[in-house]
C-alpha cells in the first residue's frame, strides 16, 4: 500500500496552508509506476535465471523453444538469457543518435538423436552442443519511463483494448426494420482466430470464424463430436407422450401447462372436466389436478401433429429408423409409429414467450450429416477452392480453437470466460473445450429466450490495459515465431549435425519486429516534453487506438464517454478536443493495475457505519458489489458516518442511502481526476469543457526563464514535480560537500551506505539541455554547502519547478474589466512590466546539423576557408572553421564553414582572369556552409563534433573529447576524495591510544599511537604503521586493499570513457563527418502569443501597454494583466474567480513590509499578483 512521503525537516520546501477540511489518508503513489513496473516484469534483468517467472521476455522464449525438427532427431532447447551493459548511457546515445538498448543473448543447447538407434518411443542422444546466441537488442527504459530511439525520446502509450473471453450483446434493434433484438456473442481469444455466433431476423442461430461466411451454428456442434439427438438434448426440456388404440396421452407438467389456453377438455383421473376448452389455464387448475393425482392427461390425436420429435424413433424389431430426431409429426408418420407398436414418444417442448425452438429451426436448415461433414463444411468455407482430404480437415478444425500453438485465450481470458459462463474456478485451459462452445451457444439461447443480461462492452471490467512490457513482448514472440520456422526447416537437413546453434539462428527478424515498433507503432511515439507536466502526462496516457483497437473513424458516441465505471479509474476530464475525444484519455491520479490488467482505484473500508484506515483496491468488476460513500462524507471525531442519508454509489448509480448499508469510501476528492486536472484549484467550480481545456492547455505551458510558484495550489504540484523526474532529488541522505553551477556532490551518511559501496553521490546537472520541443531543460541548485539532506530531498529545481514544486507559470494582478475595447472575444492586454521584468520570457534550444559528405566530385570539407567570405563574416569561426561556444549570432551568420567540390564548367575570361590572379582555389569548391536561419537571434551555447573511424579529428572535436574527459575525471577525483578522507578518518580511530610495533618516523616499539603522531606522517604511510593487535592491523590492512580496490575501478571507468569517446563515431553511409550546434534562443512575450489561465480562460495577447496606462488598485498600484469580465458568465468557470479571491491575501501580504519591486529581487517568493497564467507561442511562431 502507498503511504504518504513522511516529512522531512532537512529539505528547503515551502510552508503551505492547507484548507482541506480532512487530512489525507493515502499519499499519492508514484505516478510512473504503470510504465516502470511493466518493463521491469518484462525484462526480468536483475531477477537470477533459475528465478524468473514465465512472463515477459521469459515466457516469449519458453512460448518458442524447445524447436524440433521435421523428423525428431534435432532438438533446440532454451536454457536461460542473460543481457548486455549498454554501451552508452542515456546522454550519449542521445548526442550520437543511438538507441539505448542492451543486447540479449540466450544459452541454447542442440540435442542430436542417433539416428541408427533411436526409436519413436526412446531416443537415444548422439551429441549435446551449448551455446550463447545473440538474441538482437532491446531498447531499455530510462529512469524516468522513457526510451531512447535513435537518439530521440520516446514513450510507449498503453492501451486500452478490449478484454479477451467472451461476450454477449444486441444490436439494439438497429439492424432490422422491425425492430427486433438479434442477439449475438463473440469469443476474443488474445490471440488466434474469433468465433461469433449471431441470431438472424428469423430465429436461426449462426456461427462464423474471423467473420468470414455465417453458417449454422448446429455445423459447429456436430463438428465438436455431437448427433442431433444430443444437440436437442442440451437446449430443450421434453414432453412425454404415450400412444394410445384411440388419441394419446400427455405427461402432466404443472409449470409447463400454467397460463397456457387448453385446446380440449381438460380432465382429471375420474373424467371429470377442470378446465374446459379455450379457457385459460391457471394455477387453481393445476392445484386440483396434481390434488387428484393425475400423472397423464388425455390429448386428441391431432394435438401431436406438428410437434418435433427428441429422438430418433427405431422399430425394434427391423432396427429400421422410422423418424429421425428434429423431424416433424404428421398424421402419416404418427400411423407408422403405431404400425411399428411404438408406444412412448418423446417432443420438444418449446412456447412462444420464453422456451424458443431456434436450435430445432437451425438444425432444420443444416444439410450436415455428421461430425465429419459439418468439418468439411468448415474446411471449405475456412479454405475455399482447396481439395478437403481428411487428414486435412481435421488438422485444420483442431488448429482453429485446439491447438496452443495458434490459439491462446491467456490467463485473463480464460478468467473472464469461466466468471461469465458461471463457473468457479479462473484456471483451465488456454486454448477452447467443447463445453466452452457448447455452454456459449446456451447462454446466448437463455438471452433469446429472454433470460440473463447482454454485456456492456464499455464497462471497465470488459476493457484491460496493455502496458508498454507486454506491447513489446508480443513483438518480441513475433520475431522468435520466424526464427523458429527458419530453424526448423534447417534443422531437418542433412548436415545440420555439423553446425552449431549460432550458425542455425539469425536474430534479424527480432530487431526488425523491436526496431519497427520502438520506432513506428502507432503506441510509439515522439515524448511530449514542453514541461514536467506533459511529460507525465504523456506517460500516463491510455489510447484506444493502435494494433488490435480501434479506429477513429469507427468509434461511436458510447465508446468515446464517460462510463460510471471510469471513476477513480480514468479521468473524466482530460481528453483531446478533436477527433480523438474520448479515445484517448488519463489515467486517474491514484488508478493502479491489478495482474489481469484491469484499472482498480483505492477505497477505505466502512465496518458498521465507521471508516477504518483499511485500504482496499477495488476492480470496476468487484466495485460493482458494494455501496461506496464519497471522499466528503460527513464523519464525527471517531470516523463514524453521522448523516442520516449519505451520498454513495451503488452498482454504478447516485443514491441516497443509510449509513449502516455503506460498505466503502472514497480515499481523496483527487481520486476520480489525472495529474493535470488535479492542478486545477476550484475545479469543482468549473464547467466541464472548460476544465477540459484547462487541464490540456497547462501541458502547452513553455518554461519561464524565472519561475514562480502558484499562490494558490491543490497540493499536487510537489508530487507531479518529483515523479516526472524534472528535479533532482537525493538517492541517499548525507552532507553537501560541494557544490557549483554543474554539479552536486554529496557526502553520504554512514548509517546508509553498504560495504564496498563508494559512500559519496555525484550529481551532474543538466545545462540548457534541448527538448523535444526545443524548450529548455535546465537545473539549478537549491542546497549550499554543508547542507544536512535527506533521502528523496530535493536538492536542484529543473525547468518549470519552484523549491521541489510544479510551476508553469507566474502569478499576475488580474483586472476583470474592458479596456478600450482592446480586450475585446477574449483579448489580453499585458503590461509593460511584466516585459520588461522578464516575467513571461523563455529560452529555447535549436539544433542546427551539418554533415560532411563523400560526394562523387570529392569530400566536402568543413573548414574557415571559404571562397568569397571577408574576415568580419569568419569572425566567429575557430581554426577548425566551426564557431565557438558564447558566440552571438545574427540571422545569415555562418555557424559551420563548409566546402563542397564542384564539377569542372567552361570559363568565361573573366573568371580565367580572376583564378590567373586569385589561384586555383576559388573555382573549383562552392560555399555549403551552415547559416543561422532568418528570423533567428540567438547564442551558440553547445557544439557537438562527430568523425567517421578512420577519419582524423580537427583540433575542436580533440578539445571536446578532452574536456570530457577533463570533467569526468573530476568527477571521479571527488568521489576519491571523500572516499579517502572517510577511510583516513577511520584509521585515526582506530589507531589512535593504540600501542604499536614499529613505524615510519622511527616509531619505536610498544609506543602509543597518538593524534599528533598521525599528523606528523603522511596519511598515505599511515597504512604502514603496524599495531601490537593483530586484530587492528587485520582492519588497516583491509582498508588499505579496498582504497586500492576503488582507485583500481576509477581508473578502469576512466579508461572505459576514454576508449568511448576516442573511438569513431557511427555515422549515415556516406558522412565523414558531422557538427551539431545549440543556439539558445530568447524570446520575449510579444502581441500575438497565447496565454491562459488553469481554469480554460485562454487568449491572444492584444497590446502590450505602459504601465502608467494600466487601470490602477486603490492604493495606486498597476495591475499587470487586463482581462475581459464577459469571458466568465457564458463559459461558467467560476473558479478562476474564486483563485483571484484566494490569491488576494498572500499578494496584500507581500506588499505589506516593502514594495514590490524590491521584495521580490531578495525572494522569488513574493509577487503582486494573484493567478496563475502559462504562456506558449503561437503555433506559427513555434514553427
Amino acid at each position: 500500500m502507498a503511504q504518504a512521503t513522511p516529512y522531512s525537516y532537512t529539505e528547503r520546501k515551502r510552508i503551505r496552508k492547507s484548507f482541506g477540511k480532512r487530512e489525507n489518508v493515502l499519499g499519492v503513489p508514484y505516478l510512473l509506476t504503470m510504465q516502470k513496473d511493466s518493463y521491469v516484469a518484462f525484462l526480468q534483468k536483475d531477477v537470477p535465471p533459475q528465478k524468473r517467472k514465465p512472463e515477459g521476455l521469459q515466457a516469449a522464449f519458453l512460448s518458442a523453444f524447445p524447436i524440433v525438427s521435421h523428423n525428431g532427431f534435432v532438438e533446440m532447447k532454451y536454457i536461460e538469457f542473460n543481457m548486455a551493459k549498454p554501451a552508452f548511457d542515456t546522454r550519449e546515445c542521445q548526442q550520437r543518435g543511438l538507441t539505448y538498448a542492451a543486447a540479449v543473448r540466450a544459452k541454447l543447447q542442440m540435442i542430436i538423436y542417433d539416428r541408427e538407434t533411436s526409436t519413436s518411443q526412446s531416443k537415444v542422444v548422439k551429441e549435446i552442443k551449448e551455446q550463447e546466441v545473440y538474441m538482437g537488442e532491446v531498447p531499455l527504459m530510462t529512469d524516468y519511463g522513457s526510451f531512447i530511439v535513435n537518439g530521440t525520446e520516446r514513450v510507449i502509450v498503453s492501451q486500452l483494448h478490449r478484454s479477451p473471453g467472451v461476450f454477449f450483446e444486441h444490436d439494439k434493434g438497429k439492424t432490422h426494420s422491425s425492430g427486433k433484438l438479434l442477439f449475438s456473442a463473440r469469443i476474443i481469444p488474445y490471440r488466434g482466430s474469433w468465433l461469433d455466433f449471431e441470431f438472424d431476423p428469423k430465429d436461426i442461430l449462426y456461427f462464423r470464424v474471423d467473420r468470414r461466411r455465417k453458417m449454422p451454428v448446429t455445423i459447429l456442434l456436430k463438428a465438436i463430436g455431437l448427433n442431433p439427438e444430443q444437440i436437442l438434448a442440451n437446449f430443450f426440456v421434453f414432453d412425454n407422450f404415450r400412444l394410445m388404440d384411440s388419441g394419446a396421452q400427455m405427461e402432466f407438467v404443472a409449470d409447463r401447462l400454467r397460463g397456457e389456453i387448453a385446446r380440449f377438455d381438460l380432465t382429471d383421473k375420474a373424467g371429470a372436466v377442470i378446465v374446459e376448452k379455450d379457457k385459460r389455464i391457471t394455477a387453481r387448475h393445476t392445484r386440483a389436478l396434481e390434488a387428484s393425482g393425475t400423472s397423464f392427461i388425455s390429448v386428441p390425436e391431432d394435438f401431436l401433429v406438428g410437434r418435433v420429435l427428441a429422438k430418433n424413433m427405431v422399430d425394434a424389431d427391423t432396427g429400421e429408423i422410422i423418424a429421425k430426431a428434429n423431424d416433424e409429426l404428421t398424421d402419416s408418420l404418427l400411423k407408422k409409429l403405431r404400425t411399428a407398436g411404438i408406444k412412448d414418444i418423446q417432443c420438444l417442448y418449446t412456447n412462444e414467450l420464453d422456451m424458443g425452438a431456434y436450435i430445432s429451426q437451425t438444425l432444420a436448415s443444416d444439410e450436415t450429416a455428421d461430425e465429419l461433414a459439418a468439418r468439411v463444411a468448415i474446411y471449405r468455407m475456412m479454405r475455399p477452392g482447396e481439395p478437403p482430404t481428411e487428414d486435412a480437415v481435421q488438422a485444420l478444425f483442431n488448429r482453429l480453437f485446439y491447438s496452443e500453438d495458434t490459439y491462446d485465450l491467456s490467463r485473463v481470458g480464460r478468467m473472464k470466460f469461466n466468471a461469465r459462463v458461471g463457473r468457479d474456478t479462473a484456471e483451465g485451459r488456454m486454448v477452447l473445450a467443447n463445453d466452452d462452445i457448447l455452454d456459449v451457444v446456451k447462454i446466448l439461447v437463455e438471452l433469446r429466450n429472454g433470460r440473463g443480461e447482454v454485456d456492456d462492452i464499455d464497462h471497465l471490467g470488459n476493457r484491460r490495459v496493455r502496458c508498454v512490457g507486454e506491447l513489446a513482448e508480443n513483438q518480441y514472440r513475433s520475431g522468435l515465431a520466424r526464427i523458429e520456422k527458419a530453424v526448423k526447416e534447417r534443422l531437418g537437413q542433412a548436415e545440420t549435425e555439423a553446425l552449431m546453434p549460432h550458425d542455425l539462428i539469425n536474430s534479424k527478424p527480432i530487431s526488425a519486429a523491436l526496431k519497427e515498433f520502438f520506432g513506428a507503432s502507432q503506441l510509439s511515439q515522439f515524448m511530449d516534453q514542453t514541461n514536467p507536466l506533459s511529460e507525465i502526462t504523456h506517460k500516463r496516457r491510455v489510447s484506444a487506438l493502435g494494433p488490435g483497437g480501434l479506429t477513429r473513424e469507427r468509434a461511436g458516441f458510447e465508446v468515446r464517454d464517460v462510463h460510471p465505471t471510469h471513476y477513480g479509474r480514468v479521468c473524466p476530464i482530460e481528453t483531446p478536443e478533436g477527433p480523438n475525444i474520448g479515445l484517448i484519455n488519463s489515467l486517474a491520479l491514484y488508478a493502479q493495475l491489478n495482474e489481469y490488467g484491469f484499472l482498480e482505484t483505492p477505497y477505505r473500508r466502512v465496518i458498521d457505519s465507521k471508516v477504518t484506515d483499511q485500504i482496499d483496491y477495488l476492480s470496476a468488476i468487484e466495485e460493482g458489489k458494494y455501496v461506496i460513500a464519497q471522499a466528503n462524507a460527513g464523519l464525527d471525531k471517531d470516523g463514524k458516518l453521522i448523516d442520516e442519508l449519505v451520498s454513495a454509489r451503488e452498482s454504478g448509480e447516485s443514491v441516497l442511502t443509510s449509513p449502516e448499508r455503506i460498505q466503502y469510501m472514497d480515499v481523496a476528492p483527487t481520486q476520480i481526476v489525472s495529474v493535470a486536472a488535479s492542478l486545477v484549484p476550484f475545479l469543482e467550480h468549473d464547467d466541464a469543457n472548460r476544465a477540459l481545456m484547462g487541464a490540456n492547455m497547462q501541458r502547452q505551458a513553455v518554461p519561464v526563464l524565472r519561475p514562480e510558484k502558484a499562490f494558490v495550489g491543490t497540493g499536487v504540484e510537489r508530487v507531479s514535480a518529483v515523479d516526472s523526474g524534472t528535479v533532482v532529488t537525493a538517492k541517499r541522505g548525507g552532507v553537501v560537500d560541494y557544490i557549483d553551477t554543474n554539479r552536486i556532490v554529496i557526502r553520504v551518511n554512514d548509517a546508509e551506505t553498504v560495504a564496498g559501496e563508494v559512500g559519496v553521490d555525484i550529481y551532474n546537472l543538466i545545462k540548457y539541455q534541448r527538448s523535444n520541443q526545443n524548450t529548455n531543460i535546465h537545473q539549478r541548485p537549491i542546497v549550499q554547502r554543508g547542507d544536512q539532506v535527506g533521502a528523496g530531498d530535493v536538492i536542484a529545481d529543473g525547468a518549470s519547478t519552484d523549491i521541489g514544486e510544479l510551476a508553469l507559470g507566474q502569478n499576475m494582478l488580474v483586472a476583470f474589466m474592458p479596456w478600450n475595447g482592446y480586450n475585446f472575444e477574449d483579448s489580453i492586454l499585458i503590461s509593460e512590466r511584466v516585459v520588461a521584468d522578464d516575467r513571461y520570457t523563455s529560452i529555447h534550444i535549436e539544433e542546427l546539423v551539418v554533415m560532411a559528405r563523400d560526394t562523387k566530385l570529392g569530400s566536402e570539407e568543413i573548414t574557415r576557408d571559404i571562397p568569397n567570405l571577408s574576415e568580419q563574416q569568419l569572425g566567429r569561426l575557430d581554426e577548425s572553421g566551426i564557431v565557438y561556444i558564447g558566440a552571438e549570432v545574427n540571422p545569415g551568420d555562418v555557424l559551420v564553414g563548409k566546402v563542397t567540390p564542384k564539377g569542372e564548367t567552361t570559363l568565361t575570361p573573366e573568371e580565367k582572369l580572376l583564378r590567373a590572379i586569385f589561384g586555383e582555389k576559388a573555382s573549383d569548391v562552392k560555399d555549403t556552409s551552415l547559416r543561422v536561419d532568418q528570423g533567428t537571434n540567438g547564442t551558440v551555447i553547445d557544439v557537438q563534433v562527430f568523425t567517421r573511424e578512420g577519419i582524423q579529428r580537427d583540433k575542436r572535436a580533440q578539445q571536446i573529447i578532452d574536456d570530457e574527459l577533463k570533467r569526468f575525471r573530476l568527477d571521479l577525483n571527488d568521489q576519491l576524495r571523500i572516499v579517502e578522507a572517510d577511510a583516513f578518518d577511520r584509521i585515526e580511530k582506530l589507531l589512535a591510544g593504540k600501542t604499536a610495533n614499529g613505524g615510519p618516523n622511527k616509531l619505536a616499539k610498544g609506543t602509543p599511537i597518538d593524534k599528533a603522531y598521525l599528523a606528523s606522517v603522511d596519511k598515505y604511510h599511515w597504512f604502514d604503521i603496524r599495531p601490537a593487535d593483530d586484530d587492528i592491523a587485520n582492519q588497516l590492512e583491509s582498508i588499505k586493499n579496498s582504497l586500492e580496490q576503488t582507485r583500481h575501478s576509477f581508473d578502469l571507468a576512466f579508461e572505459e570513457k576514454r576508449k568511448k569517446l576516442t573511438q569513431g563515431d557511427e555515422l549515415p553511409a556516406g558522412v565523414l563527418k558531422m557538427v551539431k550546434v545549440y543556439l539558445a534562443v530568447k524570446r520575449r512575450l510579444q502581441p500575438g502569443d497565447k496565454m491562459a489561465g488553469r481554469h480554460g480562460n485562454k487568449g491572444v495577447v492584444s497590446k502590450i501597454v505602459p504601465v502608467e496606462d494600466m487601470p490602477y488598485m486603490a492604493d495606486g498600484t498597476p495591475c499587470d494583466i487586463v482581462l475581459n469580465p464577459l469571458g466568465v458568465p457564458s463559459r461558467m468557470n467560476v473558479g478562476q474567480v474564486l483563485e483571484v479571491h484566494l490569491a488576494g491575501p498572500p499578494r496584500a501580504s507581500a506588499s505589506a513590509s516593502a514594495t514590490c519591486s524590491s521584495r521580490r529581487q531578495r525572494s522569488p517568493t513574493c509577487a503582486s499578483s494573484s493567478t496563475s497564467c502559462t504562456t506558449s507561442r503561437a503555433a506559427s511562431r513555434r514553427a
